[in-house]
């Protein structure tokens, strides 16, 4: 058996040495046009913020060995073949046509399987000024190198990044410092468009101007001008000029399909080339994995394309399982993603809310806010959780955090529940991991579900930040009640107008106190107080009264604004 892998970095790897465990006989071999292979693209930005010191420590096995030519010919017995561009594919005499890049030579190789991972290439946007020098990409080792180099080299104060999607935010966060100023351009009118909804963002956004990130949303570049050395100087976009030293373009990344649709395999409507369940293309012999093959959205059944190096390396097991007749299916996606920048862990799976409703789904959200361990455990910080369900039975549809705590571990539960169809009330009976340094007596997670199934039962009126504000620079009336202690508010007193002071241990006995001719909004650090007070006015006959959502931990990034 001749199985040809085209592309070195995740799929071919991941392939060659699932296949090799599987038949010892097989020839395997490996075209990358490259000079690498088997490397991290997920950790250039961290070898950038200097967390990773040297760049072969993303190309090395986890017990220190390089993944190199000799490491697949002495470990998994394949040959490989870098710096070899793979030109043609003749799919009825099964052959792949390649040329050696430093030679030119071109010979042709016989298969019996082929296995495209040609991954994707950085979407350039068509402006003026892309060409020019210091203006880098982030999508390969040679990338994050020459742009570390440069900046250390020219002690670079200013960069311009463009972009807000994970690859921009991570950027951003690898290079700002005291010493470098990093302004962030954005197209869409919030950061992390493709994974958070916009009242999440929010909650980056604020944290990234905290650290001194010049974030311009709703800004588009028109170009990019240079100086007499043809090198970048400024930055032309819709609102004025940026003088910079450098640009970073993180516009997003397309898939490399050229190979496959020139030799008539089916692209799909994502742009990506279209599979099945077994990674198999519309030609029996030829698979495609990773960043150049779409997926299956689990919740809508729609083709998605969703580059992720955890999904190249599932989907390469499920190629090699299949070429060997084991009936392995890759299954479809939630879109599980997340990230680590500005200190914030951030997420999501299934769809946001706007996706939802944007799909005719009748839906209820929540945004709650807790901490990822006891309070008196010292390390405890906080997660904010939205929740997004079906109205009618509760069904879960997706999920975001964002958080200085542990959100991913959440985010990993609420993934797991998704794929088995899970609605909110299941969330609340999960028997989770329970001890001080790991956790609330009431998991975070699970007071997010009680919140939410409360909303949807109508037990429990609660409103977004969005729509407090909303309705308050309407020029409605309404009260907010703040019922946190004395020194908290001290700490962080509230300016907004209409704010009545009442600590909840006080609450029972001054309940009176609170205005009767409007809408009342209670409020505290996490949601929770506010939600008790809430309750306790309606005890006392009060209907107009709803709890802040999330509390000031959200409310906190909103406040700014008014």
């Amino acid at each position: 058996m001749k199985v040809i892998m085209i592309g070195g970095v995740v799929v071919g790897p991941k392939v060659s040495a699932r296949l090799r465990r599987l038949n010892s006989d097989a020839e395997i071999t490996i075209i990358e046009k490259g000079t690498l292979l088997s490397y991290g693209a997920c950790g250039l930005p961290l070898y950038v913020a200097n967390l990773v010191p040297q760049l072969d420590g993303l190309m090395k096995t986890s017990y220190g060995v390089l993944r190199d030519t000799d490491f697949f010919q002495s470990q998994k017995n394949a040959k490989v073949l870098t710096q070899t561009e793979a030109i043609k594919i003749d799919r009825v005499n099964k052959k792949v046509l390649v040329r050696h890049v430093v030679t030119g030579v071109e010979e042709t190789l016989d298969y019996d399987y082929l296995v495209l991972g040609t991954g994707a290439i950085p979407s350039i946007p068509p402006i003026p000024g892309v060409n020019l020098g210091q203006v880098f990409t982030l999508h390969r080792p040679q990338d994050a190198q020459a742009l570390k180099e440069f900046i250390k080299a020219k002690k670079v104060k200013h960069v311009t990044v463009m972009g807000s999607g994970l690859i921009g935010i991570e950027t951003a966060d690898a290079l700002s410092s005291p010493r470098l100023k990093v302004a962030l351009c954005e197209a869409e009118s919030q950061v992390l468009p493709k994974l958070l909804d916009a009242d999440m963002a929010q909650l980056v956004e604020r944290q990234m101007k905290l650290q001194g990130v010049d974030i311009r949303l709703s800004c588009r570049v028109k170009a990019l001008e240079g100086d007499a050395e043809g090198n970048v100087c400024r930055v032309q976009t819709e609102q004025g000029v940026i003088e910079t030293e450098a640009v970073v373009i993180a516009t997003g990344v397309r898939p490399e399909v050229g190979l496959a649709r020139e030799a008539g395999l089916t692209i799909g409507i994502t742009g990506a080339i279209q599979v099945d369940e077994h990674l198999m293309t519309n030609d029996p012999f030829i698979y495609a994995g990773g960043d150049c093959a779409e997926q299956r959205h689990l919740i809508t059944g729609e083709p998605v394309y969703i580059p992720l190096a955890s999904t190249a390396n599932k989907q390469g097991r499920v190629i090699a399982d299949h070429i060997m007749g084991i009936s392995a299916r890759y299954a479809p996606v939630e879109g599980t993603s997340v990230l680590q920048a500005f200190e914030l862990n951030i997420g999501r799976t299934g769809l946001g809310e706007a996706e939802a409703r944007k799909r005719g789904y009748n839906v209820v959200t929540s945004v709650s806010s807790g901490l990822d361990s006891t309070h008196y455990y010292p390390m405890h910080a906080n997660i904010t959780i939205k929740l997004i369900a079906e109205k009618e039975d509760g069904r879960l549809l997706g999920a975001q955090v964002c958080g200085l705590g542990d959100g991913v571990k959440r985010l990993d539960v609420l993934a797991t529940a998704l794929k088995f169809g899970a609605k909110v009330a299941d969330l609340i009976d999960l028997d989770l991991a329970y001890a001080p340094p790991f956790a609330t007596a009431i998991d975070v997670l699970i007071h997010a579900a009680t919140t939410l199934e409360n909303m949807r039962l109508g037990v429990a009126q609660g409103i977004t930040v969005e729509a407090f504000l909303s309705r308050l620079q309407a020029g409605e009336k309404l009260c907010l009640l703040d019922v946190r202690e004395p020194d908290e508010v001290a700490a962080n007193p509230l300016s907004v107008e209409g704010t009545k002071v009442i600590a909840l241990g006080e609450l029972r006995e001054r309940w009176e106190e609170v205005p009767k001719d409007s809408l009342v909004v209670t409020v505290c650090g996490l949601g929770i107080r506010g939600y008790d007070a809430a309750c306790m006015l309606k005890g006392k006959g009060m209907n107009q009264v709803v709890f802040l959502q999330g509390g000031l931990s959200v409310a906190n990034a909103y406040f700014d604004k008014i």
